[in-house]
């Protein structure tokens, strides 16, 4: 099947990976409300078109955090992305650096962080769970300060995994039958791409970030409930201190769905927020990224720099968000959906058809910058 948008490499990685990998990138949390609104409310933001515009030169560049990008989006963090694909994280890194944009790795990685600077050359932005084992936390902080990552994303919206049914059918969360285990390794058998590729070509299998503090870790499938149980759920505002003593650069949280929350986080002196509700995998029934941004960034003005994830389907959407006050956007399952199904190729085709997708976008809205995107781009904001 040919793939014309980002939208098709979800019926693409459907086909190639196993039902639990699949659900996995898929799913969201209880009745995945929040992860259905995620997408329609973006689809109720109405872009206004204009005509007779000289548009014939248009400008995606921007920049975030002193860094030049192509256009105002990055990968954003996604667990176990070499599970999709062999050394996924690797081969997506290197499709962010051939697209000029940001690639975030997730501590919860297949690959490291060195594997991940090494693939591309581009040391990546770098996604902090914070686990109990704060020495731990500190040596590892360290190696993203001493790769030269440029941006610390820590993520502050999973004090525990949400309740994510898909997964829980699947057995990812363990204490699934023997049945059920069989069944796994069957619906593996089934997808024989996925299986030489990943499952024989692909290993280690283990968190590259996590492997010395948990060198108990056998494979990544197996040893996901036990990271669970170690995040760090007594995390609060007063812990943002502790951080930002182990690394010196631009902080960004993760996870903010709330006006008094991004208060808060600009009180704390870090420098971004992403408006994110982890992909509608955490809480259900939180209202979608795009209706929480515009009374984020009234709430927190120019003081910090805004973000947003959660349903960017098309570049059409980064437009959208943008319009609302959004300076980029990240994307989380569009890309792992195009690894998934086609490896690097599939990232490549993604950010090449979000960057076109934005470019008609502003010609018709006749806009020619990015950085020149408000609200005057959209019918009643």
């Amino acid at each position: 099947m040919p793939a014309a948008c980002l939208s098709d490499y979800q019926a693409l990685a459907r086909a190639r990976l196993p039902r639990l990998l699949f659900d996995y990138i898929d799913g969201g949390s209880y009745g995945e409300v929040t992860l259905r609104r995620n997408v329609s409310d973006f689809e109720a933001v109405q872009l206004r078109q204009r005509v007779l515009r000289d548009v014939s030169a248009i400008d995606l560049k921007t920049t975030l955090f002193g860094k030049a990008l192509a256009m105002p989006l990055a990968l954003g963090p996604v667990g176990m992305a070499g599970m999709f694909a062999r050394r996924g994280e690797a081969q997506a890194s290197r499709a962010a650096a051939k697209a000029g944009v940001p690639f975030c790795l997730s501590t919860v990685g297949v690959c490291g962080l060195e594997e991940v600077t090494r693939a591309s050359g581009i040391p990546p932005w770098f996604q902090l769970y914070m686990i109990k084992d704060r020495d731990y936390m500190r040596q590892l902080i360290a190696t993203a300060r001493d790769l030269g990552c440029p941006v610390l994303v820590l993520t502050v919206d999973l004090p525990m995994p949400g309740a994510r049914y898909r997964d829980m059918r699947t057995g990812r969360f363990g204490g699934t039958s023997l049945s059920g285990k069989i069944g796994t390794v069957i619906d593996g058998l089934t997808h024989p791409g996925w299986l030489m590729d990943v499952q024989f070509g692909g290993g280690p299998h283990t968190f590259g970030n996590l492997a010395a503090a948990l060198p108990e870790a056998r494979a990544v499938m197996e040893f996901w409930p036990w990271v669970g149980k170690n995040f760090d759920a007594s995390l609060t505002w007063d812990d943002i201190a502790w951080v930002r003593d182990q690394w010196p650069g631009p902080l960004v949280l993760k996870g903010i769905l709330d006006p008094e929350d991004a208060r808060s986080a600009r009180a704390t002196g870090v420098e971004g927020i992403i408006v994110s509700n982890h992909g509608g995998r955490q809480l259900d029934g939180v209202p979608s990224s795009i209706a929480a941004l515009p009374a984020i960034v009234q709430a927190v003005g120019a003081d910090l720099t805004v973000l947003m994830d959660g349903g960017v389907r098309s570049g059409l959407d980064i437009v959208k968000a943008m319009a609302l006050g959004a300076r980029a956007c990240l994307i989380g399952r569009g890309w792992a959906w195009a690894l998934g199904a086609r490896g690097q190729a599939g990232v490549d085709h993604v950010l090449a058809s979000l960057a076109r997708e934005m470019v008609m976008a502003l010609a018709l809205t006749g806009c020619v910058e990015a950085g020149r995107i408000d609200q005057t781009l959209l019918v009643n904001p």
